[in-house]
């Protein structure tokens, strides 16, 4: 009865469940590393090779190798592949069932039933689409979790009777949240959080990139550029992340690109890369006070602990700069695995608290639960009743349109940093005598700031709701959102005379039910190494 948590990361992913005394424990890969670089080689049209492997044959083939997938999770994207077309999902797809293969095997346990975490800014589409990549992947994704929550779970653990009000400062790969979070009686509450899912690690090796680049063709002036040959590409990029790496530790490091025949070498001082990326630096503050703000607006203005995770923190400058900011010294929790090990204590939580509200049978598989687990009767009740509360991360509201300005715009009904679960409904009105529809268009906030123009916002469902022949301009119709703990968002629109009702199933992400099931089938003929 194993249950799992993934951190399904832009550059590194890794799984991890709860062992026999009760503490969660990352599993290592068939080669021998707690984390896996989140790259897919397409080897052939029947077999791709995922991991460190795939990342090393980056630099040959850089055209059947993909990485930062996670960035382009939930959007209408596929990328063609020895002639066949693959979504975001079913890449990520390949990438869970290599964690799950490499921990199975290193368990003897079938991993069947996963937690698998999110950057907490991911919006609806971000979210289908990963819960989706899990299903095709043949998992049951019990639920898909926000990384700040797994990693103030796993933060937890290490003062569980002490109430704390703690950032979470979370600086991966490829993407950043800063969330507060309030920690009462065992109780997760989150208060706020903010985010960039398109700034992460893989910004300052670009920043590297770009100057190792601009060095080379000072040097070499009549070569070709170093950009137009994918491959050395490729091994630009793998080098600048070991030198980034590197300069976390050391004062300076040497890097060489060869390139059309010309050789330039590079040395890079700690300095002169924290003077390149300091703007990058400046955008997380910006974001963490922001989020501070919105916290103090809701009257949670002591802060307690600021906790580092994602392997980005490790940079000298994140921690000093925080310190100077903040005047608390940051704390680097375990940054590369602490949202696994906070995942697989959700998932063992959230699986024992619903086995129990099963009946007679479901208590007696939680309680065998418990014991495999070495959990005492105290540990048992304090995990019935522990609550997590989390927030909106995205406003949701309706596109309208206005007679008096002949323009179109927004209207929220939900707010970012809105307490989960959340139900709103707000009466709309008709523009026309005898209108025989209204047209629902729901909208998602789509920047950091919620905005009314539609062009900050992203379309994610729309459906027509019939009016009665013969009403007049200003008929009114009910809409009503809900958005549960998960994030996931019901949509109802009501026309009040004849009760004339539209249910809208909030499809996103590109890929339908049907389109998962024949993916999952179609991709289990895939060997996946």
């Amino acid at each position: 009865m194993a249950v799992f948590g993934i951190d399904l990361g832009t550059t590194y992913s890794c799984i991890a469940r709860v062992d026999e005394t009760g503490r969660p424990v990352v599993l290592r890969n068939l080669d021998g590393s707690d984390t896996m670089p989140s790259a897919v080689y397409f080897e052939s049209p029947t077999e791709v090779v995922v991991g460190a492997a795939a990342k090393d044959t980056a630099v040959l083939e850089p055209d059947l190798v993909v990485e930062l997938i996670k960035r382009e999770m939930g959007r209408h994207l596929t990328l063609t592949m020895h002639g066949r077309p693959y979504t975001p999902e079913e890449i990520s797809a390949f990438l869970l069932r290599k964690l799950a293969a490499d921990a199975e095997a290193t368990t003897g346990e079938p991993v069947t039933d996963v937690v698998i975490t999110v950057p907490a800014y991911f919006g609806i589409a971000e979210r289908d689409a990963t819960r989706k990549a899990g299903q095709i992947a043949g998992l049951n994704v019990i639920d898909v979790l926000s990384e700040p929550i797994a990693a103030a779970i796993s933060y937890g653990v290490l003062a569980p009777d002490t109430d704390r009000t703690i950032l979470v400062y979370d600086l991966g790969g490829g993407t950043f949240d800063t969330t507060m979070i309030s920690m009462r009686d065992g109780d997760i509450q989150v208060v706020c959080t903010d985010g960039d899912h398109e700034l992460g690690g893989v910004d300052w090796d670009e920043r590297l990139a770009e100057y190792v680049v601009e060095t080379f063709v000072e040097q070499h002036p009549d070569a070709s550029h170093p950009l137009d040959d994918p491959a050395t590409v490729q091994d630009i990029r793998s080098q600048v992340e070991e030198v980034k790496k590197r300069l976390s530790t050391t004062r300076q490091r040497t890097m060489r690109l060869v390139h059309d025949g010309r050789v330039c070498t590079v040395t890079i001082t700690r300095e002169q890369f924290e003077e390149l990326t300091a703007d990058l630096l400046d955008r997380t503050v910006d974001i963490t006070r922001r989020a501070l703000d919105v916290a103090a607006k809701r009257g949670v203005k002591d802060l307690d602990d600021v906790v580092l995770v994602g392997g980005s923190t490790k940079m000298p400058a994140v921690i000093t700069r925080l310190r100077k900011e903040l005047g608390i010294e940051p704390k680097l929790h375990d940054p590369d695995l602490a949202v696994a090990k906070g995942a697989a204590l959700y998932a063992f939580e959230e699986t024992y608290r619903r086995l129990l509200a099963k009946g007679d049978e479901g208590r007696r598989q939680a309680e065998r639960l418990a014991r495999q687990a070495g959990l005492s009767a105290s540990d048992e009740e304090a995990i019935a009743k522990r609550q997590i509360r989390t927030v909106a991360a995205r406003g949701f509201g309706v596109l309208c349109y206005s007679p008096e300005r002949d323009t179109e715009h927004v209207v929220h009904l939900i707010h970012s940093n809105d307490p989960l679960p959340v139900d709103a409904t707000r009466t709309f009105y008709t523009v026309y005598d005898d209108q025989g529809e209204v047209g629902v268009q729901v909208m998602e906030q789509a920047g950091s700031v919620e905005s009314e123009r539609p062009e900050d916002n992203t379309l994610i469902a729309s459906g027509p709701v019939g009016i009665p022949p013969g009403k007049p301009a200003g008929w009114p119709i009910d809409v009503h959102f809900h958005l549960d703990s998960s994030g996931l968002l019901h949509v109802t629109a009501t026309e009040q005379s004849d009760q004339r009702r539209l249910d809208l199933q909030i499809q996103v992400g590109g890929m339908s039910e049907d389109d998962v099931a024949r993916s999952r089938s179609a991709l289990s003929q895939v060997r996946v190494n």
